[in-house]
């Protein structure tokens, strides 16, 4: 999967994933929503959350694969989110943060189950930027995010994940942020760092969405708006395959 994350970010293509809640795996409508993402080109199902309820993991990715043939990356909110049914799982380390149970604790738990279960492991250094409230990612992990208007901290902490050996950078505004990540802030880690950038939260229209990918967004993350919206996701999925017929490389 890193690969082609890698593969994607060096030949300039864009990439699209699509955020499914655990706790909402049951509800209508899942079995619509798969075969559109299918069919429109989201290339990834992204699967987890920072609170999950009275959910079996298990049964939940099983549940998805038998309904779309994408590949199911984990979004881990704690080492209880681990599964073999998926195809790969990110490693999450909350660097905008100073605690360390989100820092190193929960990733000391999962280390000895990952080590011996058959998922692809992603190092990724994720960035909580601040997106104007409160989000279940802020309280549960018990940290402040970095604020909006500083770019020189977002531009440090992903320089350090470089420096770190991390392979990827997530920038999240939170699900059911108010506002996405602002454009400066990953325009300043594009272009201070190397790894692929992963970006989500707050992206909830087109003009969102191309912004992130024109601002250095390798992969954009959607969840929220598709959930209130579903119809919104061929608009998604349409926008971001005309980026990448107009991307430079390609013409």
């Amino acid at each position: 999967m890193l690969q082609k994350i890698n593969n994607a970010k060096n030949s300039g293509q864009k990439l699209l994933a699509l955020l499914i809640d655990p706790d909402k795996v049951e509800n209508g409508g899942l079995e619509n929503l798969l075969f559109d993402a299918t069919q429109f080109g989201i290339d990834f199902i992204f699967f987890g959350g920072s609170l999950v309820e009275s959910v079996n993991i298990d049964n939940a990715i099983k549940k998805i694969k038998g309904l779309t043939q994408l590949p199911i990356i984990i979004f881990p909110g704690s080492s209880l989110q681990i599964s073999n049914e998926a195809d790969c799982i990110l490693f999450l380390s909350l660097l905008s943060g100073r605690n360390p149970e989100y820092l190193v604790g929960q990733q000391v738990i999962a280390a000895p189950m990952l080590k011996k279960s058959s998922l692809e492991v992603i190092s990724t250094a994720y960035l909580l930027i601040d997106g104007g409230r409160i989000t279940t990612a802020n309280y549960v992990s018990n940290t402040l995010p970095i604020p909006r208007d500083k770019k020189e901290i977002s531009n440090n902490t992903a320089i350090a994940a470089e420096l770190f050996g991390f392979s990827c950078i997530y920038l999240d505004a939170g699900s059911g942020a108010l506002f996405e990540v602002p454009a400066d802030i990953i325009e300043g880690v594009a272009k201070n760092v190397d790894l692929p950038l992963i970006v989500g939260g707050g992206i909830d229209s087109v003009e969102k969405l191309n912004l992130a990918y024109q601002s250095g967004a390798d992969i954009a993350v959607i969840g929220t708006s598709i959930e209130t919206e579903p119809k919104k996701l061929k608009e998604f999925c349409n926008a971001k395959n005309l980026m990448n017929e107009n991307s430079p490389i390609n013409n």
